[in-house]
């Protein structure tokens, strides 16, 4: 089902006409260039889908529609409304202004900052607030009224509230009421299908004892939604919810790789994570399945020629200041994944969650989220250089932190036990058996720096690297290996080399990784706001800090480790310049070829970086032996 655009329907962000995307946690319609923003911010700020060219489940849609018929947006612009906004200079952006930095600024301003979002007088105890709030959207949900429920998860209510008198959740609530929009709303705001409340009974139960059998069938799939839309992905069919089928597990055409030690020791790895860590991971790959799907979208529906100056590249999943540094970077790292390695992938999550949901026995771990992601941030591989790539965590900072510290702090939700972030999908009821501490992670980081004695802008914070293969080495049975290869660095065996007397002192080598990791930053940075024609000056100096870097070091170094470096330096600091210079006007690659140039340079700055780093680490080793 897809929605039949009206005349008069236009852009919630800058008035511009026929919108053809949706934003469903806001509840408002927004045109190409300002989606473009809204898919930068990531998905726990902005859930997006195409208007025409995504499926809809035809109550989510309904949901939107009504919201934005209503007046959602002024929710998110109640002070633009003010007369003062206009005498203060604030406004709205319109059609006419440039994605960067007009319209980018107000939409961030607008859904990330909440800044025209009508505040709450100031009260002592935020948590009472906060709880009064929750109470407000527990009493409201039975009536038909979203904009109100809106309002209040706008400032703070949470979806997932449980009730201490009424014993039960306002997802209940609705259910009972056979409220089905006000349920799309709450589990799009991270509402769990699958709690209990007092009596043991869930929303679903509570529908279907109300008669309302399409309310019962559409919360079973919002409660299964994330493994539909992972088995959707790969094969276009869902379970058939409605006869018991609730799990369907593709199958590769060439399943070779599978029967691989590798293959094998990463799917033990992956049973034998807790049910809390397992489904941190599933949600991760179901943010990397939209991410993908959105960009297929995106690329189909695009004018080209306004796609190469304009649109925001998403290359892999934005920052979710929830999480911690080395979730985030792990969850970037999967857009690195090939189509057959992240195929292997979202099948093993598939059969595992299925062996889960069905109570099979699962073996003990004492893996931590920590180590899980630090093995996908690592990416350690025996048989393949291109595993070991640096963490995104410079990309990930770059942009402005004390905004995103800002908007971490006025966007927080907490959720449910088994519900996405911000999502319309939960994981099938899985009870948490492991807890984990963000100020452990980071203790945790500074031990492993401290350790190494790598600099803080480095762009990987886990202990020392393997040695990579030789440059043409095999790549075969990579796939799912990235993710779960070694609980940790430590796990695989580094190669001894011979001191060299004339390795250059860790200080020098630290101060030009420095200066490489500086000029990296600001080439990722002009990628992500679309500065092409930064690229060839970034790639210059970064060219000049990596032949500085070079000329430390012996002309043949004795470590066949320093050699595989250097070369991986050189190299890509070679094909960095070549793949900057397919930006010049003129250049006989096509326009519409400049998403894949970015993609190729963001890589080569990858591979530079990851190259300085495993000589930091070398000279460390050595000069301290």
């Amino acid at each position: 089902m897809s929605k039949r655009l009206r005349s008069s329907d236009v852009c919630a962000d800058c008035n511009g006409p026929d919108p053809s995307w949706a934003s469903v946690n806001r509840g408002t319609f927004i045109c190409d260039e300002c989606c473009s923003v809204h898919r930068s911010l990531g998905r726990h700020i902005s859930q997006v889908r195409h208007l025409k060219h995504t499926p809809w489940p035809p109550t989510l849609l309904q949901m939107v529609e009504t919201l934005y018929n209503n007046g959602a947006n002024s929710i998110w612009e109640h002070s633009l409304l003010d007369p003062a906004s206009l005498m203060s200079g604030r406004r709205k952006a319109n059609p006419q202004d440039k994605v960067h930095p007009n319209k980018a600024e107000f939409i961030r301003a607008k859904y990330q900052m909440l800044a025209f979002v009508h505040r709450l007088p100031c009260r002592d105890d935020d948590s009472v607030t906060a709880k009064d709030l929750s109470k407000q959207l527990h009493s409201s949900v039975r009536t038909g009224n979203l904009e109100t429920c809106l309002r209040l998860l706008s400032l703070g209510a949470q979806a997932s509230f449980f009730h201490p008198e009424k014993g039960n959740t306002p997802l209940h609530v609705a259910s009972k009421a056979g409220q089905i929009l006000q349920a799309e709303l709450l589990a799009v705001y991270g509402a769990d299908p699958g709690t209990q409340d007092s009596n043991g009974k869930t929303p679903v139960d509570y529908a279907r004892q109300g008669g309302h059998h399409e309310l019962a069938e559409r919360l079973v799939e919002i409660q299964y939604e994330l493994t539909d839309r992972l088995a959707f992905y790969l094969c276009g069919r869902k379970p058939d919810h409605k006869n018991g089928q609730h799990f369907i597990i593709p199958q590769m055409a060439d399943s070779s790789l599978d029967l691989s030690e590798l293959a094998k020791a990463a799917k033990k790895k992956l049973q034998s994570l807790s049910n809390h860590l397992f489904e941190e991971l599933a949600m991760d790959v179901y943010d990397e399945v939209d991410r993908r799907e959105t960009d297929a979208v995106w690329l189909a529906t695009q004018n080209h020629s306004t796609l190469v100056t304009e649109t925001t590249v998403v290359p892999f999943l934005p920052v979710n200041p929830e999480y911690s540094s080395t979730r985030n970077q792990g969850r970037q790292k999967l857009a690195r994944f090939n189509a057959h390695e992240f195929a292997t992938l979202v099948i093993d999550i598939l059969s595992d969650a299925k062996r889960r949901q069905q109570g099979s026995p699962l073996s003990s771990s004492k893996d931590n989220v920590e180590l899980i992601l630090k093995a996908i941030s690592n990416q350690h591989s025996i048989e393949s250089e291109d595993n070991d790539q640096p963490d995104y965590d410079s990309v990930a900072s770059d942009e402005d932190a004390d905004l995103e510290a800002a908007a971490s702090k006025a966007n927080r939700q907490k959720i449910g036990r088994s519900a996405l972030v911000t999502s319309s999908s939960s994981l099938p009821s899985f009870p948490s058996t492991l807890s984990w501490s963000r100020d452990e992670s980071t203790r945790r980081a500074s031990r492993l720096e401290k350790q190494n004695s790598t600099p803080e802008s480095d762009y990987d914070n886990t202990p020392n690297d393997t040695d990579p293969d030789d440059m043409g080495s095999s790549r075969k049975g990579r796939q799912r290996s990235m993710l779960w290869q070694g609980d940790n660095a430590a796990d695989v065996a580094e190669p001894h080399t011979a001191p060299s007397p004339v390795l250059p002192s860790t200080e020098d080598v630290i101060r030009k990784t420095e200066q490489i990791t500086k000029n990296i930053q600001e080439l990722l940075r002009a990628a992500q706001e679309n500065k092409h024609d930064s690229y060839i000056p970034c790639s210059e100096r970064i060219h000049i800090a990596v032949t500085e870097m070079a000329a430390l070091f012996p002309t043949k170094p004795k470590s066949d480790m320093v050699r595989t470096s250097l070369r991986l330096l050189t190299t890509s600091a070679y094909r960095l310049q070549s793949e900057c210079k397919k930006t010049l006007p003129g250049d006989s690659n096509p326009p519409t070829d400049i998403q894949l140039v970015t993609q190729q340079v963001i890589q080569c700055a990858y591979d530079i970086a990851k190259a300085a780093k495993q000589l930091v680490t070398i000279t460390t080793k050595e000069n301290n032996n």
